[in-house]
Parts: structure tokens; sequence; C-alpha cells
């Protein structure tokens, strides 16, 4: 069977995401990801759409999202919790995204993930980062599937990173420890490199294939740092999926 025949026999299987259309491109990429995964030239055209959560999905999400004033976080091997308002949505997503990386990546298997809620308010964004394999310091390229709901975007560093110039390169690592370079202060750095498309907002209500990993020459993990909320605060829910690969 086709990728693209299995990739559509999903479609009624899933519970809060919706399938979204790939162009020719983005076949051609994951067809070269579904074969060998760790593919360096091909991470460099990630991340990638894969999902949209339902509209009625994004609509209880945020809803629930709103009641909170903090961010409450929890693991996504403790989301059956019946306390936790996101519990469902976040045991939904679990079993749509573990479905869609069985088709579309089949060495995929849980490593680990979590997910967060409620009124993010942290003046400064995380810092331009990587999401890493602790449990595994020879770990390459992973799989690992982000989706924020609603309001409070995420950026990520566009293509290859490792053939910028050397100012550029000065500039990410501004915004890696968010301090000053001879190149401007972070907050001006970030907007320079927004403006010259170094810099891309990955999209709301989006489940995003992303590459996760440690430091190898055989890989390109996805760099990438939250927005910055507004001055008191902005509702939101995000959810993490990472895998390991067999």
């Amino acid at each position: 069977m086709s990728l693209a025949a299995a990739w559509e026999q999903l479609r009624p299987k899933l519970k809060i995401v919706e399938q979204v259309p790939f162009s020719a491109a983005a076949w051609a990429l994951l067809e070269r990801l579904h074969a060998t995964f760790n593919d360096r030239e091909a991470h460099a055209h990630l991340p990638l759409p894969i999902a949209r959560f339902s509209a009625a999905a994004r609509k209880e999400i945020y809803a629930k999202a709103r009641t909170f004033d903090d961010v409450r976080t929890a693991s996504l091997d403790s989301s059956r919790s019946a306390a936790d308002p996101m519990a469902h949505f976040a045991q939904a997503y679990n079993d749509d995204v573990d479905a869609m990386m069985g088709v579309l990546v089949p060495a995929a298997r849980y490593r680990k993930g979590h997910y967060a809620y409620g009124k993010f308010t942290v003046a400064t964004p995380h810092g331009l980062h990587t999401d890493h394999s602790a449990e595994d310091p020879k770990a390459a390229g992973e799989p690992i599937c982000i989706a924020r709901i609603a309001t409070l975007g995420t950026h990520h560093v566009a293509g290859n990173y490792r053939t910028q110039d050397a100012a550029t390169q000065s500039m990410l690592k501004a915004l890696r420890y968010w301090t000053g370079v001879p190149e401007g202060a972070p907050e001006e750095v970030f907007e320079k490199l927004l403006e010259r498309g170094v810099i891309k907002t990955i999209p709301v209500d989006h489940v995003m294939l992303m590459v996760a990993g440690n430091a190898s020459d055989n890989t390109q993990v996805t760099q990438h740092i939250a927005a910055t909320p507004p001055e008191g605060g902005l509702h939101s829910a995000f959810f993490q999926r990472q895998y390991k690969l067999a």
C-alpha cells in the first residue's frame, strides 16, 4: 500500500485532529522521512504541519485553558487523571499522533511527552532551543510532534542553520541565551531575523512534525523558541510528544 493510501485510511480513526492536505513537495519530503527518518537534508525542510485540531476541539481546549490564571504542566504519561480538565484532550492527542506517526514514520516508538495549559505570563521567551533525548545521549534525529492551541505561537529557525553566515550565527546565539551580541539586543535580533525569514512562525492549532535529539553530525534538530506573551499574559495550551527510532 502506498503512503498516501495508508494516510487516507487513517482519516476516520482520528479523534480530535484532522489531516491537512499535502502539496507534492510535502509528499516527497514525507516519502523520504518514511524511508529514512534520519535524513539530514530532509530535516532542513521541517517543521511540517501534518494535522490541525478540529474546530470543536480548539474551542473546548481554549475554554478550559482560560479557566486558569497560572500554567499547569503534566506528563502525557499521567494524562489519565480524572482531576485534570485537560486529560481527555491530552489522551486523544496521544492517540491521534501515535496513529499518524505509525503511518508516516513506522520506526517511531514513544519516548516521552508533556502538556501545559493556562495563562502564560513569562515576559521573555524560552531561549532558542532544541528538544533533547537525555534518556539516550547517543540519540540523533528523532521525531517529535508539538501543538500550540489558540493564541500563543512558537517560532523556528528555517532551513539549514549551519549554513548561515557568521553574523546570523551570532544573532541566533543571542536568541539561544537571550543575551545581547554585537548585532544587537535579543528583542531587536529576533525582529530582524523574523523580517529576513531566518525565523518563521509555526501556525497555532496545528500538529507540527519536527526533529528532536542530541547533537550529531547526522541530523539537524529543529531549533525553536516560544513567543513572548503580551503584558498581562495570554491563555493557551501546548502538547508535545517525542519518539525514539526502533
